[in-house]
């Protein structure tokens, strides 16, 4: 069994993110489970969504120090959700704070820095990604959640191949937006 976990803010695309990699493991004949955790994601609030596969799965929701791959989009929600990465998993962040609504009504300073030393500290294995450089390079804050994905992939603890992500973006994205997404994974898993 795979487990996965993927967590942010509304509006990065972690739900999208997480219907990615369920079907690229159903195009791979497995089992998958989903559930998601809302809430309050309009209002920039905290989004989870579990995401697991394999032969028999009775549960949708990952146990805490069950996860193989954490996917973070923001560095507190890494720490935040850093109790279901099983020993040994692999964390992907994106190194880049949204700063939450309760630190810009007291006038706090937040920039995540703090959250990527003690990722740094605690995690064997961390890939931090510069989702902003990737954003940029490929003309859209869109394909943060592909960047993701395919650190995640290239971890080989996805449970995916670089390849099979390609594929599930073909065939679930709209091809209008195929060409930016696909560059978004070459720079993220090393290729360009």
């Amino acid at each position: 069994m795979n487990n996965i976990l993927l967590c942010g803010v509304g509006g990065q695309g972690t739900v999208l993110a997480s219907k990615l990699i369920a079907f690229a493991a159903m195009e791979k004949g497995l089992n998958v489970r989903t559930s998601e955790t809302i809430g309050m994601s309009q209002r920039g609030g905290c989004v989870v969504s579990h995401v697991r596969s394999g032969e028999e799965i009775c549960s949708p929701m990952v146990p805490k120090g069950g996860a193989d791959v954490l996917i973070a989009f923001e560095p507190c929600e890494a720490v935040r959700n850093l109790a279901f990465l099983k020993e040994g998993g692999a964390l992907i962040v994106n190194k880049k704070a949204v700063k939450p609504v309760t630190a810009s009504l007291t006038g706090s300073a937040y920039d995540g820095s703090e959250m990527i030393e003690y990722l740094e500290k605690n995690v064997p294995s961390l890939t931090v990604i510069d989702g902003d450089d990737i954003c940029e390079r490929c003309g859209s804050a869109k394909v943060l959640n592909i960047a993701l994905l395919a650190a995640a992939a290239k971890s080989g603890q996805l449970g995916l191949t670089v390849g099979e992500l390609e594929s599930a973006i073909r065939k679930r994205i709209p091809e209008r937006f195929h060409e930016m997404n696909l560059k978004a994974v070459r720079l993220a898993a090393g290729e360009t």
